[in-house]
């Protein structure tokens, strides 16, 4: 799944976890449609923070269903993250949605696929839409070689994403958990 349009980033440091995307809705290669959508949203009481990259109603439509599935479980993000990404794969309808998600609670981050993957980084450092190469690298080597915070790591890899991305812009929307 090739998705244009935003950059997510999701850094972990010093027990604090952070979300973070641009506001860029881009229309096909070439239109700039909207520069300030908010791509990261809060839910489950405001202890889950969402990231997505992808199409908006296909990103609003997981979300809903993920907010469900951490109700059914007690806000276990692990345990929903793993139900979410079964359904998502094996529901007809639901294999049509073109979105990606990052998701954070105050213990775990992982990225969500619809092709069934649960992926939890490595290094406290995980990225996806079009700018994500560029977030993740330099979100990586700032949480190597600085004393930043997870919140400033977040903020700096995304202005360098934005810098080089045609499909990522500065106007960053960030959320800590």
């Amino acid at each position: 799944m090739e998705i244009r349009g935003t950059t997510i980033i999701g850094v972990e440091k010093d027990g604090k976890r952070v979300v973070a995307g641009d506001g860029q809705v881009t229309l096909g290669e070439r239109v700039i449609m909207k520069a300030t959508a908010k791509k990261v949203r809060r839910i489950y009481n405001d202890r889950v923070v969402v990231g997505f990259a992808g199409a908006t109603a296909d990103a609003f439509t997981l979300m809903e269903k993920f907010e469900k599935i951490l109700k059914k479980y007690a806000g276990n993000l692990t345990r929903a993250a793993v139900e979410l990404a079964q359904e998502w794969r094996s529901d007809k309808g639901a294999r049509q949605l073109d979105t990606m998600m990052i998701v954070a609670d105050k213990d775990s981050m992982f990225i969500i696929t619809g092709v069934g993957d649960v992926i939890e980084p490595d290094d406290g450092i995980c990225a996806i839409g079009s700018g994500s190469n560029y977030a993740l690298a330099a979100g990586k080597a700032l949480k190597e070689n600085t004393d930043l915070s997870a919140k400033e790591i977040a903020e700096k890899a995304m202005k360098i994403a934005g810098d080089i991305c045609v499909y990522t812009n500065g106007n960053v929307t960030i959320e800590e958990v």
